[in-house]
């Protein structure tokens, strides 16, 4: 197989709970924690490039409430780049990289790994 690599944050509950559903379907992954492992200019533009801003953007979290209203109502694509590298927890977790493929959310890691892709 392979390399899968799950990106999130190590207390996300939902990052927590898809590593336990790839590990249990026999799925090896690398865990790379933005916190502690950064996150690059050329690895967000990669996903940038690949799943766009507004499938990255995780807007129903509290980092996202903590925002200025400002910040937030004047988002578009420079924006919500430059949010995402000043915090890495904006970012729809996890983000997973396999074959090729970047999928964001809980959803796409088990409809394309866990149900056969994998």
């Amino acid at each position: 197989m392979e390399d899968l690599v799950v990106y999130g944050i190590a207390n996300c509950d939902t990052v927590r709970r898809v590593r336990r559903e790839l590990d249990a379907a026999g799925l090896r992954h690398r865990f790379h924690d933005f916190r502690k492992d950064g996150l690059g200019v050329e690895q967000l533009d990669h996903w940038l490039g690949r799943v766009g801003w507004e499938t990255l953007l995780n807007r129903r979290g509290t980092t996202w409430r903590k925002l200025p209203v400002d910040a937030r109502d004047a988002i578009d694509a420079a924006r919500a780049r430059e949010l995402m590298l000043d915090h890495p927890s904006l970012i729809r977790r996890p983000v997973i990289e396999h074959a090729g493929e970047v999928l964001v959310g809980p959803d796409a890691a088990r409809a394309t790994l866990l149900e056969g892709k994998g």
